[in-house]
């Protein structure tokens, strides 16, 4: 075992030497910051100025959409702040409360989308009964229940890692890492390993698992049903689809450069994935529901070109 120092800050590696191009790239990224709060803000005002789309499944959106502005500025203002810093030091409860928001961000996205599957799993295949199931209260209850059980479930992992010793402060990425926090752990106790695989089961399978089980019946159910109700399950659907594929392709490569060494990428490929899942999500889900749904297109056009 190394010798133990009691570590006050983090040193982020992963920026090297940019130069003169740190001016470019902080234009850059406040710009793409900009623009993902301003799009996800758009269809939330969107949603609550219609009265037409006060129904569960934009509110579910809504919920979608404000977390995404959240993990965005969990992680931005800080990437762009350390392009001017010639250390690139984190302290510690800073690196520590990044770590604890991004788990929490994460929990909270998967959650969204389960019960926005459940959502269209009820309007689809319980029609009849869906103002009875999915009323008002009721969903602002499971959104409230989606933070509550995020922000319990990160807090359960992260009490685990707030009492490790470190032998070592830096992180060879842009921002701090779970899974690289605990490689610089002096030890890492099973009770430690067991929760870190406690809280992915709780975080991404439970969610995952509930959103398979909607699709797989509303796939059962459609197969009987007209093809103008099969194309509007599609319709409905595809959005929540494609955020979960871009989920778990983000999170692949957060994974792959979390856990392995990748040697033979250059620091500039090896940035853009640790940032990948960060980059294109955000932005991704305000442009599938904003482009198509035709509720909140029609909505958009009417705001935008319609107002007097």
């Amino acid at each position: 075992m190394e010798n133990s120092t009691e570590v006050l800050s983090f040193v982020l590696a992963a920026y090297g030497n940019i130069g003169e191009l740190k001016y470019l790239y902080f234009c850059i990224m406040l710009l793409w910051y900009l623009s993902i709060c301003v799009n996800n803000a758009a269809i939330i005002m969107v949603i609550f100025l219609d009265k037409k789309l006060h129904e569960p499944m934009y509110i579910l959106l809504c919920n979608l959409l404000a977390n995404e502005i959240f993990v965005s500025t969990v992680v931005y203002p800080l990437v762009m702040s350390h392009m001017f810093s010639d250390t690139h030091e984190v302290t510690l409860p800073w690196c520590f409360l990044q770590i604890y928001c991004l788990t929490t961000c994460a929990s909270i996205e998967f959650c969204s989308l389960a019960a926005m599957a459940y959502d269209r799993y009820v309007a689809i295949c319980c029609p009849l009964h869906y103002n009875v199931i999915m009323n008002t209260r009721r969903v602002c209850t499971i959104t409230v229940v989606i933070w509550m059980y995020s922000f319990v479930n990160s807090m359960f992992s992260f009490s685990f890692v707030i009492h490790l010793k470190f032998c070592g402060n830096v992180i060879d990425k842009l921002f701090c890492d779970h899974y690289l926090i605990i490689k610089l752990a002096c030890s890492v106790s099973v009770l430690n390993k067991v929760s870190d695989l406690l809280h992915a089961f709780v975080t991404i399978v439970i969610p995952f698992s509930l959103i398979l089980v909607s699709y797989i019946k509303i796939l059962l159910v459609c197969q009987n049903t007209s093809e103008e109700s099969w194309q509007k399950a599609v319709t409905t659907c595809t959005p929540q689809i494609f955020s979960l594929s871009g989920l778990f392709i983000g999170f692949i490569f957060h994974f792959v450069t979390s856990k392995f060494n990748a040697t033979l990428q250059s620091d500039k490929v090896k940035s853009f994935f640790t940032l990948s899942l960060l980059i294109y999500q955000p932005m991704l889900t305000p442009i599938l529901y904003g482009l198509n749904l035709p509720k909140i297109k029609q909505s958009l056009k009417r705001f935008l070109f319609d107002r007097k």
